[in-house]
């Protein structure tokens, strides 16, 4: 960590707290989403589908998509700006990993299944295990949620870390 001048760590604490804010700021959304959204159009398919719709409901694909995909950008210019940084560094490209399966989970399942519902909502077919469908896809939010939720409080420790550099 030698040569690490006050503009590198200047630079370094600015993408880290940025990543952290937007981190945090996704967490609200998705804590506000799953108490207050989630129930909504769970508590009794295929009825509430008609809130996942694009124009009639509360559709949140383009938020979701601009949020994660600055947020993500975040993310890789702090692990960029931290480079230099070996235990910063290190444990970003270790939170990254586990932020990345998280999200590779929420496009493989949850992103699916939500345009699935979309689908019954809009073409009024539905098929006969819709409530197990949608309980799970609730119960399994919760854990993908506890996870983003950990993941962004374990950045706390490490721009701890950075701001302590400069002592």
């Amino acid at each position: 960590m030698e040569g690490l001048t006050a503009n590198y760590l200047t630079r370094a604490e600015i993408w880290l707290c940025i990543t952290t804010l937007f981190y945090f700021l996704m967490n609200g959304a998705q804590i506000f989403e799953t108490v207050v959204f989630v129930p909504k159009w769970t508590e009794s398919p295929p009825e509430n589908f008609k809130l996942l719709l694009d124009g009639k409901g509360t559709s949140l694909k383009v938020f979701w998509i601009v949020f994660h995909s600055l947020h993500e950008i975040t993310f890789i210019l702090a692990i960029i700006f931290c480079w230099k940084i070996d235990p910063v560094r290190n444990w970003l490209l270790v939170l990254f990993v586990f932020h990345f399966a998280v999200r590779a989970w929420t496009l493989s399942y949850f992103a699916p299944n939500i345009i699935d519902f979309q689908k019954m909502a809009a073409n009024a077919t539905f098929t006969e295990d819709l409530a197990q469908r949608t309980s799970l896809w609730q119960t399994l939010n919760y854990f993908r949620v506890i996870l983003f939720v950990t993941i962004s409080c374990s950045l706390i420790p490490l721009c701890i870390k950075l701001f302590s550099l400069r002592s």
